[in-house]
Order: C-alpha cells, then structure tokens, then sequence
C-alpha cells in the first residue's frame, strides 16, 4: 500500500530543556514497564494465596514476560513506518488497560491474561524510548541523556522488590487489597507519561511507501513465544528432555527458520537481515544477549540469597540491593558524560564487562558470614559494570546504521537483550534448583551421621518442600537449618561461577567493536534529511 508523502522535513535540534522534558515523559515510561518486570516477584506469595494458584504461578512473570519480549522488534518497525509518539502512546494505552484490569482481577486466569496485555505495551515502552532519543540527538551528544536511562534500570531493580514487598504486606490500602496496588500505582505515572509526551514529543512524521509484513510478524511471535516457553517454562517445570520441553523447542525452531526464509521475501521485513551485515549490529546484538544473560540470570538471585541465607526480609532486602543500584546509575551518568566529552565508546563495555566479570566471581566466595559491606562492594562492582555497558552499546549500534532504519535497528537489540535475560533466568534457574537437589541431601547426610537427633521433628516431606518454600525451615532443630542454608549457599556459588564465563565471553566480543567517529549535531540532522529525502522520492 502506499502512503501519502510528507513534505515537512525533520525538525531543527531541540534545545537541552526541551529534550530533557522530553526525557521525563519517555523516563516515566520506561520506569513503568522495567518496574513491572521486578515488583511482581515479591507479591506473588500473596497473589497465589489470594487466588489458590500455586500451580500457575511462574506464568504471571512468564506472560509478561513473553508479550513484551515477542512485540519489542514489531513496535520498532511499526514506528518507523507511522511515526514515533502515536506508536509510543499505543503502547502507554495498552499498558495501562493491561494495569488496570491485573488490579481487578478474580482468578489466577484472567491476572495471567491482563499481565500478558501489559507485557504488549511494556514491549513498546522499553524499545521506543531509546529509539526517540536517538531521533532527538546526535551519537555524540547522547551519552548525557542515555546515562538516565541506566539510572531507571538501577532504580527499578531496587524500588521494584521493595514496593513489592510494601505492598504485599498491607493487608488494605484505602479498602483495596494491598498486591492489587502493585498494579493500580502504574495508573497516574502512565498519565503522567501520555500528557508530558503529548505536549512535548513532536517529532515529524515522514511517512514511506511500505507493506507490512504480517506473516513474518506472526512467525516471529509464534516462534520466539514458543522458545520462551521451552526455555522458561516446560525446561525448568518438566525437564531439558521432557516429550513437551522438546516438541516446543522442536516447534520454535521451525518457526523461526520460517522467519528467517519469510525475512528474505518480505518488501519490509520486520528485521532486514542485511542489519546482520552491519558488523557493529551483529556485535552489540551478542553484548545484548550476553549482558542481559549475565545481568538477569545472576544478579536475580542477590535478593534470594540475603532472604534465605541471611535472613532478610523481602524490604530489607530490596534496600541491601542499593549499592548495586548505586554502581548502575553512577557509571551510566559518568560514561555518558565522558563520551559526549570525548567521542569515544568502545573502552566502556570493555571495562564493564570486566568488572562484571570480577564482581560475579567475587560473589562465588560469599557465605553465611559474609558482612554487609563486603557484600554492598561486591554489588556496587557488578552494577558499576551494568552501568558502563547498557547504554554504551545502545549508542554504538545507532551510530552505526542507516537513520531510516534506526528503529527497526534499536528495538532488535533491546529483543536480544530480553531474549537473553530470559534464557539466562531460566537456565541459571534450573542450575540452582539442581545444584539444590544436589547439594542438601550430601549436607543432611553427613549431619545424620555425625548426630542422628539432628533431625528430630523434621519429616521428609517438609524437607522436600525447601526448594519451593523456604519458610519451612524454621521449623526444624538450629543444626539442621545450619546444613540445609550451607547447601543453598553453595548453590548460589555455583550459579555466580557459571554466570562469570558468560559476561567473560562478552568481553572478548568488546574487545572486536569497531570505534567509529560519533555523528555530531550537523551530521545527525544530514542523515535526517537524507531519510526524509528517500522517503520522499
């Protein structure tokens, strides 16, 4: 189909006021969508009980999890073609609707059913933001916006547990159930966020002659969908091997070589494969994966090891968690700044990817004993190497390619990173669970052996129930709890020392990034223009 030409150019470069206006609204946003990934966790419990859905559990995250996953490269695409701020606000909308019916929701159902509607718009939320400060700013000037960005991420992996948890614990807020405010608090913050961009995201529309690819778009969803599922659900629930964790696998893969064949057809796919020949994109496509991997798939068990090692509750953990947060938002700001300043960006992913590496072999030493501050420093060196790595790939890859295909581009590395992070949550997941298995029964057979009475009062049963319900341990005598936490202490060693190869493979792949000269003011708006220009030709 063609569309109507627009003879109105990109507009001139707005002032710093005006972008950091604009950054708010996109901030509030994407506070939303990365807040909803953590602030379900600790409200689950609660939320299971209320709804008597124990079994369904793990698919309130999941369904989340898939949606915004699977729409992220759509949303990218479709804004390239429509323009960004109406696409944006679709997906504000559509994550609002999906807040408002997870508050009121009746069964464990429909609370899954609306968590997969907000998913679909946290997918935009997440992927846009950082292709409309691309649109607003030159490479070289992004780094002091895009530092914010880390900020959000740090902050939400720290107020998301601690919200959750306050939450959670009021029986009532204002005669509504206390978890159900988990949801309804996302409501004035995403009108917040549609009224700051309403006034203040006017970015021109330069609209192209184009043909959606809708059989590609089926085929990736159907096909990613499919793989998130195998990896986390069917894998970690019934086994690597199990009949249902391999037909999905089996099934995900067929779609995805049937999107791969599609892409190659399609007039407009939805992910040009020839982005892959661009070296700068395939290479920060692998950090994506690999620092969503490293990130997710280790650092999520940081709140479970101070709950049940150390006993903390779920707020006080959240609040231990802020030296990590401290490290991201710190470095994101300090690496922006530095490479506005000086032009330079591959040395920071190098750096922090090192430091993350460090840090995550650190955290394979921690034990019952180990202080606050040696942990808080530990933190504080794995969320110093988030910091210089997110936002600085980000900047490389839309340095790197064509503005026409800035959104498409941008969204991709935000889907690699989530894919990542998915993979790396479900397989560091299960390494725990089996090192678990592993590990307590060796621990309690030794106790018996050395004091038989060890075990007074303790049924097999109840001991069973540890890998799903820690709050049995207080139940048994003080000699037992001490072996049982020792064997999930050795657990998370085991989880941190398989995470530390992962980001130090992802260091070895930095140290390949080609440095290009960041675009400036005048060569950035060239590019506009020269997008415009084809569009309109």
């Amino acid at each position: 189909m063609s569309a109507q030409s627009v003879t109105q150019s990109p507009e001139a470069t707005k002032s710093h006021k005006e972008i950091m206006l604009v950054l708010s609204g996109l901030m509030v946003g994407m506070l939303l969508a990365a807040l909803d990934q953590t602030i379900v966790s600790t409200a689950l419990k609660k939320i299971v009980e209320d709804f008597d859905g124990l079994s369904h559990y793990t698919w309130v995250v999941t369904a989340y999890l898939l949606t915004s996953t699977a729409s992220t490269p759509l949303y990218g695409k479709i804004s390239d073609l429509y323009g960004r701020r109406p696409v944006f606000q679709f997906a504000i909308v559509t994550f609002l609707i999906g807040s408002f019916l997870a508050g009121a929701a009746q069964s464990m159902t429909q609370l899954i059913a609306f968590r997969a509607i907000q998913g679909l718009g946290a997918g935009g939320l997440m992927s846009l933001t950082f292709v409309i400060i691309g649109d607003l700013v030159s490479p070289r000037e992004r780094g002091r916006y895009q530092g914010y960005f880390g900020a959000v991420w740090g902050l939400s992996a720290v107020a998301g547990p601690l919200l959750g948890g306050f939450f959670s614990d009021s029986a009532q807020i204002f005669g509504i159930s206390g978890w159900r405010w988990i949801f309804y608090i996302n409501l004035p913050f995403g009108i917040l966020a549609l009224v700051i961009t309403s006034a203040s995201l006017h970015i021109p529309k330069v609209r192209r002659e184009h043909q959606i690819d809708y059989l590609g778009a089926f085929l990736m969803v159907v096909g990613v969908t499919t793989l998130l599922v195998a990896l986390s659900v069917l894998g970690p629930q019934n086994g690597w091997l199990d009949s249902k964790t391999l037909i999905a696998g089996v099934t995900a893969l067929i779609f995805v070589f049937l999107f791969l064949f599609q892409e190659t057809k399609a007039k407009e796919p939805i992910l040009p494969l020839s982005l892959f020949k661009n070296h700068t994109f395939s290479l920060t496509s692998v950090l994506g994966f690999i620092i969503g991997a490293g990130m997710f798939g280790a650092i999520i068990m940081l709140p479970l090891f101070l709950q049940v090692v150390q006993g903390n509750t779920a707020t006080a953990a959240g609040l231990k968690l802020i030296p990590f947060m401290l490290g991201i938002v710190s470095m994101s700001i300090l690496s922006g700044k530095l490479i506005s300043k000086h032009g330079h960006y591959k040395r920071f992913p190098i750096m922090g990817l090192a430091l993350m590496t460090v840090g995550l072999l650190a955290m394979s030493r921690i034990s019952e004993t180990t202080t606050l501050s040696t942990l808080s420093f530990f933190a504080l060196i794995i969320g110093a190497g988030l910091g210089l790595c997110m936002q600085t790939i980000v900047i490389a890859l839309q340095n790197s390619v064509d503005f026409k295909d800035l959104g498409v581009a941008t969204s991709a590395n935000t889907f690699f990173r989530s894919v990542g992070g998915t993979i790396g949550v479900a397989l560091f997941g299960t390494l725990y669970a089996d090192r678990l298995a592993h590990y307590i029964p060796i621990q309690i057979s030794e106790l018996t052996a050395k004091n038989p009475g060890a075990l007074a009062g303790s049924s097999p049963a109840a001991i069973a129930q540890l890998e799903n319900n820690t709050a049995v341990l207080s139940t048994f005598t003080p000699e037992l709890q001490g072996v049982i936490v020792h064997g999930f202490v050795q657990s998370f060693h085991v989880v941190f020392l398989a995470a530390a190869p992962v980001t130090a493979i992802g260091f070895l792949v930095a140290l390949f990034l080609r440095e290009v000269p960041l675009r400036t003011n005048a060569a950035h708006n060239a590019a506009k223009q020269e997008a415009a220009g084809e569009a309109l030709g």
